[in-house]
């Protein structure tokens, strides 16, 4: 009886999906696609379909993992395998969860941003109020079980992927095809040595791809987890970056440069109000206020996961021993996206998410390079392709904001050294006297995996 009625818990290839793209199209077309034109220009479609291409040789790595080691742990599981226990391992997985809190943050206070276009003026300083408040709505959905959280993510994905479709298509056919010269040059990108600006804007474009990875966190939630995991995680590639492209396109053939980055924050609604009048406008941020609520759910869903896995892997302080909480691991991410979307504006919370990803990105690729070729079968060129990339768009976005904005370079460096030292003397507090780590790598109740 009970193991009918896990059965019937699992989540379906398609409520995966839709975890997934719910996750991706929430945080990136809404608005990076502004943030992305800002230091590219014209080009800013083209840095999508780049972005995808690049996307698509790291997913080859955690398809692969996800293949042999489908757990709830996702990454922490990846990375566990391939460095053991200790600082490395806690490190870069700490590196994905918050990464995954600010992309949380990011499509919370997109919400909170496109929200404000329903009210006047005098309340634009409202918008991490909203943010916060879509949290805690996703706090509740995601309290509420596995077969709730499936039904909205399969509900509001079908509505925003059909919107946006119909949005998209519409758009092109009315201002048609954009003209992509790539001699406009904006003022951020400006600064840069040529070339730099777009390779750097690939950090971003990346970030709105990386939802993809969360998929890895359903491996003891998802029906059939071995071959399942990695269907979803190239489906949402794909459907995202056909999204993407035609979305871009359609906003690049509605609005000029500078009035993309000046809506920046809102460039999807304001491409659609010359198109479509006052009606598509406010259609269009009703859409994205649909997206983005879908994405909070399910990057809290995915994330809190993680995070609890961390803590049964013993690389986090447990956190059974935080009282009668009903899923502590769920409280504390909140607590956390709550804490940036009040802090910081989107462009940074973008920028720091992308450092973070890209530096656990390259771990991923390197872990199964290094340390796994015994393990299962790979072509051990592509994760090698997949370091090098990665490497040089870290590069050149860590040159930009050297130049732009070295705050967030600031709070970054800060963030990893906390990560590094709070890791490296939590293992020391739990390493016996033989030097060992006892992790609960294998001990996985959470994920229902044997």
């Amino acid at each position: 009886m009970e193991n009918h009625k896990q059965k019937k818990q699992k989540l379906s290839l398609t409520g995966s999906i839709s975890l997934g793209t719910g996750v991706m199209i929430g945080a990136g077309i809404f608005v990076l696609m502004g943030q992305i034109a800002e230091l590219v220009g014209d080009l800013f479609p083209i840095a999508f379909i780049v972005g995808a291409i690049v996307v698509g040789f790291s997913s080859y790595s955690y398809v692969k993992f996800s293949n042999a080691y489908p757990s709830s742990g996702g990454v922490a599981k990846f990375l566990s395998q391939s460095y053991g226990p200790g600082t490395a391992t806690g490190t870069f997985s700490l590196l994905m969860y918050v990464s995954m809190v600010v992309s949380e943050s990011l499509v919370a206070g997109t919400f909170g941003a496109y929200t404000l276009r329903l009210f006047p003026e005098e309340y634009a300083g409202y918008a991490s109020f909203f943010g916060v408040g879509l949290i805690v709505i996703a706090y509740i959905v995601n309290i509420s079980g596995n077969k709730v959280i499936e039904v909205t993510a399969t509900f509001t994905a079908i509505i925003k992927v059909v919107g946006i479709a119909i949005l998209a298509i519409s758009g092109l056919v009315i201002s048609g095809l954009p003209t992509m010269t790539g001699k406009y040059v904006s003022e951020a990108g400006g600064n840069l040595p040529e070339g730099f600006g777009f390779i750097a804007a690939l950090a971003l474009s990346i970030l709105a791809y990386k939802g993809f990875t969360t998929i890895t966190n359903q491996g003891g939630d998802i029906e059939n987890p071995h071959k399942n995991i990695g269907r979803s995680i190239i489906i949402s590639i794909m459907i995202c970056t056909l999204i993407y492209v035609i979305l871009a396109l359609s906003v690049a053939g509605g609005l000029s440069i500078p009035e993309i980055i000046e809506a920046k924050d809102y460039a999807l609604a304001a491409a659609a109000q010359p198109v479509f009048g006052e009606l598509g406008f406010l259609m269009t941020i009703i859409l994205a206020i649909i997206a983005t609520v879908s994405g909070v759910i399910a990057s809290v869903y995915s994330a809190s996961r993680m995070f609890g896995m961390l803590s049964n892997m013993k690389q986090v302080p447990n956190l059974k021993r935080m009282g009668n909480l009903k899923n502590p691991a769920l409280i504390f991410t909140v607590s956390l996206a709550i804490l940036l979307t009040i802090l910081f504006d989107l462009t940074r919370i973008a920028s720091i998410g992308a450092i973070f990803y890209l530096i656990m990105d390259i771990a991923i690729h390197w872990g199964l390079f290094r340390y796994l070729k015994n393990e299962f079968e790979f072509n051990p060129v592509m994760p090698l392709i997949a370091i090098t990339l990665d490497g040089v768009i870290l590069g050149a976005f860590i040159y930009l904001k050297y130049l732009n904005d070295p705050f967030v370079l600031i709070v970054a460096l800060i963030g990893i050294v906390l990560i590094i030292l709070s890791e490296r003397l939590f293992m020391i507090s739990h390493t016996d006297s033989e030097g060992k780590m006892h992790m609960e790598m294998d001990n996985e109740k959470m994920d229902g995996i044997m």
